[in-house]
């Protein structure tokens, strides 16, 4: 055997390398500022896989503080595989393949290996034109790149073709394992402690467990052959895999193999990723967990997300009781996935001030959200009007889908300032609450939105194709237009512009 992350120091951190009981204890006593090998699409697996195995093992000898030693995380951890007293399923190698290894099933015989040279390989990331993040390059990995990749791939990765099955904390094979999250800042401010947020999110997880019987690791169970675990009968924290990967080799030729299976592991199709996960947004009316498609964390969508009241929140993405006092970050990160391939990993750190935690979910926060989108629509709108009347000469009633087309860049362009300014001018909305305060703040806001689009039909103005014969009636129509209607806004909304001294 090779590779025992309970007593082998194999996972980098900022002070050092640590065992897996080691690691946990140096995070309990606030130690670990980083994970210099950790690549960034794999730190929602690792955060979400530390602090479930974390939970569980505490669990597992009913304690309820957070050990600062080794030996006692050692020993919490090995609560969890009592059946091992070789510790197999804590080897990143096992020679015996009907026995577990970490993240690796039992071998149940008559499979068809194949090789995987790299971690890198191993790891769930598909990209359509394979640039977002090469493939097959860790030529020279060490141990921990092996765990890592291992636990991106079995606790994240959806369906990639035949016998190659995804977890069921998603809403189907070409979904993803969302994240939405609230985590302490660093004492800067603006970058996460990940030391913090896993302490806040074991304590706050391991406070709400009453007792648990079900399947916690499912890397230690038998997978007969077209076999699959029933939901209903796992710990609601389990650890989950998805696919028959197994680490062959030693420290100086370590590398894997891999197989299909005929069935996913877990039988929970029928869930559409509605399984309890404390990190997923679900959706109230259709109880499925959130996929993120082709889009990315945009303010509407995490509008919709946190206000919308269509969507649960997830647990660990609102605060505690005694939180309030210190800033956090909301953290939303997800893979943007289509049919067998991802569009990239998607990651969006927003800094929440402590004056504003408590109120991020009222309903001023929502009713303040959608005044905000509101203003947005409206001065959009202007704006594709003004540019498509370029488009279609200056006629309104040649405005077609065509003309409409045309404005897309420069609209794409608003909606990015707009996104911008969008948490920050609701974060100091709620600071100020409401009154003349709030009503100051959001002028502002309108008013700055204003010229920002201002400044992007004046870019965009020389793009639009129009004949050259009828170009300057068009454009000095457009720009009449596009000024009557944000007047018409400011005058709705009582702003007023503002004036060179």
């Amino acid at each position: 055997m090779f590779g025992n992350l309970l007593t082998e120091t194999l996972i980098q951190t900022d002070r050092g390398c640590h065992s897996l009981p080691g690691l946990m204890a140096a995070m309990a006593r606030g130690e670990v500022a980083s994970f210099p090998a950790l690549r960034p699409h794999q730190r929602p697996a690792w955060h979400m896989f530390l602090v479930q195995l974390g939970v569980l093992a505490l669990s597992s000898r009913g304690l309820e503080d957070l050990p600062d030693d080794e030996p006692s995380w050692r020993a919490a951890l090995r609560s969890l595989t009592t059946d091992f007293p070789d510790d197999e399923p804590w080897h990143l190698v096992v020679e015996a393949r009907d026995k577990p290894a970490f993240l690796q099933p039992p071998d149940p015989g008559g499979l068809k290996w194949s090789p995987v040279a790299t971690p890198d390989a191993l790891d769930m990331l598909i990209t359509s034109r394979n640039h977002d993040l090469k493939r097959e390059v860790a030529q020279e990995a060490e141990p921990q790149d092996w765990v890592v990749a291992l636990v991106s791939l079995q606790t994240m990765e959806g369906f990639g073709g035949a016998g190659n099955y995804g977890i069921a904390r998603m809403n189907g094979g070409s979904s993803s394992r969302a994240m939405l999250a609230l985590a302490p800042a660093a004492s800067w401010g603006r970058v996460v402690d990940p030391s913090a947020w896993w302490r806040r999110d074991v304590v706050r997880l391991l406070g709400g467990r009453g007792p648990h019987s079900g399947r916690a690791l499912l890397w230690c169970a038998p997978w007969p052959e077209g076999q699959a675990l029933s939901f209903d009968k796992l710990d609601p924290l389990f650890i989950e895999i998805c696919r028959r990967v197994r680490l062959v080799g030693g420290a100086e030729t370590l590398s894997g193999i891999r197989a299909t299976s005929k069935a996913a592991r877990v039988a929970a199709k029928d869930l559409h990723g509605a399984t309890g996960d404390p990190w997923a947004p679900t959706n109230i009316a259709a109880n499925k967990s959130l996929t993120l498609g082709e889009s990315d964390w945009t303010y509407r969508k995490l509008s919709e997300l946190l206000f919308g009241g269509e969507w649960s929140v997830p647990l660990l993405a609102t605060p505690d009781a005694d939180e309030g006092t210190t800033s956090m970050l909301l953290i939303a990160e997800a893979f943007s996935r289509g049919n067998s391939k991802t569009d990239g990993f998607r990651s969006r750190v927003i800094p929440v001030p402590k004056a504003v935690v408590k109120a991020v979910f009222g309903s001023l926060a929502h009713d303040v959200s959608k005044s905000q989108i509101q203003e947005i629509a409206r001065i959009d709108k202007e704006l594709r009007n003004a540019l498509a009347l370029i488009a279609a000469e200056g006629e309104w009633g040649k405005i077609r889908k065509a003309e409409f087309a045309r404005t897309q860049p420069a609209r794409a362009a608003l909606d990015k300032a707009a996104d911008a300014v969008f948490f920050p001018t609701l974060w100091n909305k709620l600071e100020a609450g409401t009154g003349k305060g709030m009503e100051a703040i959001h002028h502002d806001f309108v008013r700055n939105l204003a010229e920002a689009a201002r400044a992007e039909f004046k870019r965009a103005v020389p793009g639009i194709p129009c004949t050259s014969i009828m170009r300057p009636r068009a454009e000095a129509r457009a720009a009449a237009a596009f000024e009557a209607g944000l007047r018409r806004l400011f005058k709705d909304l009582g702003v007023k512009e503002k004036t060179d001294a």
